[in-house]
């Protein structure tokens, strides 16, 4: 064979090595992404219910809100992250871009990060304001989601999400899970009569709240009740305080504007005053947590020696964690089979699982859950709190 001859041999080899590899590499990026077409969607009462997360965190939370968000990911959820305002916006950009490069979020589109950030004061009301914010923007973006559920990045969940919705698949779709009473106690003359101004509704900085050299009365024309900042709220219950074909929302936000810790009061005494759905509530945040005593203002930090009692707890989510926690791996290892980098498996998830294989880089039926081991405790769990909420016992009293 002449010179020129090898030459061409030669490139015609590498040539045709190329395409070789140029197509194995296109087959696995098309199957590592699923489906080109996502499997449609069904809501409605005869198919699984979908959740609406508000996960949130501020400056350096990055990474724990993507971690968070990995572990509560399903195709049926929709998810608004948002970082406040005193995070960078190189921080929200690269938070954008993590929870783009998850293959199913590329497929259903399903997750979205605040460009516009709040800015969120410690014990202020702002907090109410970007949660009622982050409410409307998942009401206006997805018209399928059943209950809303808020996040911290100092949160975690004890449950798949199969196991989530299996659970509230037996319960009626308009019951609200919020941690209330209208016994103020110690509250009443310490959060409820004091006024006090939070400078994040109106400043670019951040400050802290301070406080007006006067009180006022605890209300008459309404019932303040107070309870847990951690909610699961249906989608009729946000419509009601968004939307407002009722004046009290409105009344009541522009009273607890002056009111520390509003999240802990802003939802409790809506609903508990609406006579439309003061009978939907179902008295429990639905968290564990575990409180010094006398407990402080937030609960102790949850470690190793916690998990036994976390897992048996029959709680949907845990509160709190320092970051990157020890425990949180074996969560993640024991309750959620979940692998570094990779959102919690399902049913969804058909593609096989390896040390090196992402099970949930293909699917299959987003439409059908399994419920895990650990399902029976959280639907017992609920099932005992709904019947509690039917004989009246414990019910916006």
């Amino acid at each position: 064979m002449g010179a020129e001859k090898r030459w061409l041999f030669t490139l015609f080899s590498a040539a045709t090595a190329s395409l070789f590899l140029i197509f194995l590499f296109s087959f696995y990026a098309f199957s590592s992404s699923g489906s080109p077409f996502p499997t449609p969607i069904h809501h409605g009462p005869h198919h699984p219910p979908s959740f609406a997360y508000y996960i949130y965190g501020g400056r350096g939370d990055r990474n724990r809100i993507f971690r968070l968000f990995l572990a509560v990911y399903h195709p049926r959820n929709r998810y608004l992250l948002h970082l406040g305002a005193e995070a960078s916006d190189d921080e929200r950009m690269a938070l954008a871009v993590q929870v783009a490069a998850v293959p199913a979020v590329r497929s259903f589109g399903n997750a979205d990060v605040a460009g516009k950030p709040s800015r969120l004061t410690d014990m202020g009301a702002s907090n109410i304001a970007s949660t009622l914010r982050a409410a409307s923007v998942l009401l206006k973006v997805d018209s399928g989601w059943d209950w809303f559920i808020t996040l911290s990045a100092s949160d975690y969940p004890l449950i798949t999400q199969d196991d989530l919705a299996h659970a509230f698949s037996s319960v009626s779709r308009d019951l609200n899970f919020i941690d209330h009473t209208s016994d103020l106690g110690w509250k009443e003359e310490q959060r409820i009569q004091p006024i006090v101004v939070d400078p994040g509704l109106y400043l670019a900085r951040r400050s802290k709240i301070f406080y007006a050299t006067q009180t006022r009365p605890t209300p008459d024309a309404f019932k303040v009740f107070t309870g847990s900042s951690w909610v699961t709220l249906s989608r009729e219950f946000l419509e009601y305080c968004i939307l407002g074909w009722d004046n009290l929302p409105r009344m009541l936000l522009m009273y607890f504007n002056n009111v520390m810790l509003a999240e802990e009061g802003y939802f409790h005494s809506v609903i508990c005053n609406s006579p439309e759905f003061m009978n939907t509530t179902v008295n429990s945040d639905l968290r564990f947590m575990i409180w010094d005593n006398p407990p402080k203002m937030h609960p102790v930090f949850l470690n190793l020696s916690d998990f036994i009692q976390m897992a048996q707890s029959g709680a949907a989510f845990a509160r709190q964690f320092h970051r990157d926690d020890p425990v949180l791996d074996l969560i993640d290892e024991k309750i959620l089979n979940r692998g570094q980098g990779q959102v919690s498996p399902g049913a969804w998830c058909t593609a096989r699982a390896s040390w090196w294989n992402d099970p949930c880089s293909q699917w299959g039926d987003i439409n059908v859950v399994r419920p895990g081991p650990l399902a029976k405790r959280l639907e017992e769990t609920v099932s005992n709190l709904v019947d509690d909420m039917k004989s009246q016992a414990n019910q916006c009293k």
